[in-house]
């Protein structure tokens, strides 16, 4: 029997609605606007004078080979993030399952790393992976690898990736953890008594029961990787070397802020958020028809 709330009358049941309606509406839908309607726009050097260019910011950003650059890198960094966070997460959510010594003090430590800053984390992993000084990039190089991710872009992205996997983990983790403590036992110790490995009862009555967590953290991590990573990779490699870190978000703060170019600045955001919508709205249309809820 499915149970409604009743309210005596619109206005309370609109009262308690509203604090979500404002928070939207100043948080998203009018930066959104504000977006959509500096990206119309072009600015003088100085901020003096403004004039309404139509489609002529997209055109220019359309025509720039930079740009592909930063949607290729995008994709291959957010693929990487979401890929590894998600694997990691799960394994170390198992592993945290079971009835082990000590459980509590590890799932705690586990927990940690979401309480550090993107930017703070990317510190710390500089500290460590800094060529001639850190403890792994030290390591790395006695055995023969020249670990360099300054001068190169394949080492930056391996440094900013494993960054945001790092900080990603904790989140995951969390919820895959609830998902498998939410798994009723008697439905695995049924397929034990029939015979079933732990691996093919992992893989055919844990891992699709939990196909409603796994996809929507999906859908979280690749929001995560396209919007909140930009103080890993600010901090972390400025989008360099040579423009090999450089993501979609961090060209429009990088142009924004330090090109002064706001109209482009503001058209790459919205193509972003378009990239971001078709997306989500991709998964929702082909990868959630997978999930058993």
């Amino acid at each position: 029997m499915e149970n409604r709330a009743i309210f005596p009358g619109r206005l309370l049941a609109c009262l308690l609605v509203f604090p979500q309606l404002a928070v939207s509406l100043i948080f998203f839908y009018w930066p959104a606007a504000q977006a959509l309607w500096q990206s119309f726009l072009v600015q003088d050097a100085f901020g003096l004078s403004t004039e309404f260019v139509w489609f002529e910011n997209y055109a220019n950003l359309l025509k720039t080979p930079e740009y592909y650059h930063a949607i290729g890198t995008t994709f291959v960094f957010s693929l990487l993030v979401v890929f590894f966070s998600l694997a990691i997460g799960l394994l170390l959510a198992v592993m945290a399952n079971r009835n082990i010594a000590g459980v509590q003090i590890y799932r705690t430590f586990l927990i940690i790393p979401y309480a550090v800053a993107p930017a703070v984390a990317s510190v710390l992993f500089i500290f460590m992976f800094q060529p001639g000084l850190g403890m792994i990039a030290r390591a790395l190089q006695r055995n023969g690898i020249d670990w360099n991710p300054v001068l190169n872009g394949t080492h930056a992205m391996i440094l900013i990736v494993i960054v945001a996997v790092w900080n990603q983990i904790s989140y995951n983790f969390l919820f895959f953890l609830a998902g498998l403590q939410s798994i009723p036992k008697s439905v695995i110790e049924a397929a034990a008594i029939d015979g079933a490995r732990p691996m093919r009862r992992f893989w055919t009555i844990v891992f699709p029961l939990l196909s409603p967590t796994t996809f929507f953290l999906i859908v979280v991590n690749i929001t995560y990787a396209f919007f909140n990573t930009l103080g890993i990779i600010d901090t972390a490699t400025e989008g360099g070397p040579n423009g090999s870190t450089s993501t979609l978000v961090y060209k429009v703060f990088l142009d924004g802020k330090a090109g002064s170019d706001l109209g482009g600045s503001a058209a790459q955001s919205v193509i972003l958020m378009i990239i971001v919508v078709v997306l989500t709205a991709v998964q929702f249309r082909y990868v959630e028809k997978k999930v058993h809820y």
